[in-house]
């Protein structure tokens, strides 16, 4: 049997379903997903299975035009995800317009040297014409090698990616166990879950200045995990809205988190969570370094 293994960057403007793409790829869910743009903030690794093959796929972070410090070192990550991937997979959402945002990504694309695949998600909501349409201008910005229409939500096409993906990887050995779909570490994995369900609770009442910081991490000898999760936000308005009456909402947001970590890590989970206000914490670089980011001036 010759294995192959290479990296594929998962690129594109925020919301454009590329967690859930990577997600359905590999098969299992790796990286959170929401409705809100922007979710993403680090590069995160799946690993996908295809035959011989092994596919590590870069879930980037949106790329946007930067406003903050964190907004630099996030569209920072997304570029650094790309060097020196076998393959740049350029997520375009089928359903939406092609405006500034999607097709500057694909001016930049057009210099960098990486074979790329445009891909087109979220087929099953969109204007068939249109998707045409968007294929016809976006080739000509960028010489993609392959244009694929997938709905990372039902599944359609994502077998016929997945193929295509892997026939692309390099002769090499795997970097990878088996039965390994993330290069996420548990501590890492329980800040994201709880930071997805802030979004998925709060939706608009909460904007993005809050993180997420996983203390404490540790194993009881009775098999289950003890966490301590720290919720940073920048006003005393913010963590009450996280609160909640009585402290109902941070109760919600814990439970919710908590069942969905146990399923994931396989074993029962301890959640205690403390939402803490810290003016500027999107300027402290020890915050950058627990999210996996570059500090960047």
């Amino acid at each position: 049997m010759t294995q192959s293994c290479g990296l594929v960057a998962v690129v594109g403007a925020p919301n454009a379903g590329k967690s859930t793409l990577v997600n359905a790829l590999v098969g299992q869910k790796v990286a959170i997903v929401s409705p809100k743009a922007q979710t993403t903030r680090t590069r995160l690794m799946g690993v996908a299975l295809e035959g011989d093959a092994q596919i590590l796929l870069v879930d980037t972070p949106g790329i946007f035009e930067p406003r903050r410090r964190l907004d630099r070192a996030m569209v920072a990550a997304a570029w650094g995800g790309a060097e020196g991937a076998d393959v740049i997979a350029f997520v375009v959402d089928g359903k939406g317009g092609l405006g500034p945002k999607v097709t500057s990504i694909a001016e930049a694309l057009a210099q960098r040297p990486e074979p790329k695949y445009l891909i087109l998600n979220k087929v099953d909501i969109a204007d068939k014409a249109r998707l045409l349409t968007h294929v016809e201008r976006l080739h000509a910005i960028t010489p993609f090698v392959e244009t694929y229409f997938v709905s990372a939500t039902t599944g359609d096409g994502v077998p016929e990616l997945k193929t295509a993906l892997a026939t692309a990887m390099p002769e090499g050995p795997w970097h990878f166990p088996e039965d390994q779909v993330s290069d996420v570490t548990e501590r890492m994995l329980a800040a994201e879950v709880t930071r997805e369900q802030l979004y998925l609770q709060l939706h608009a009442e909460l904007p993005y200045a809050s993180a997420v910081e996983t203390e404490a991490y540790k194993e009881r000898e009775d098999g289950s995990v003890e966490i301590h999760q720290q919720i940073l936000v920048a006003r005393p308005t913010q963590r009450a809205i996280i609160l909640g009456k009585q402290g109902s909402r941070i109760k919600e947001i814990g439970a919710r988190a908590r069942a969905e970590l146990a399923a994931l890590l396989g074993h029962p989970v301890h959640l205690y969570l403390h939402v803490k206000v810290k003016e500027n914490w999107d300027e402290d670089r020890s915050i950058y370094r627990d999210l996996g980011l570059d500090w960047v001036d």
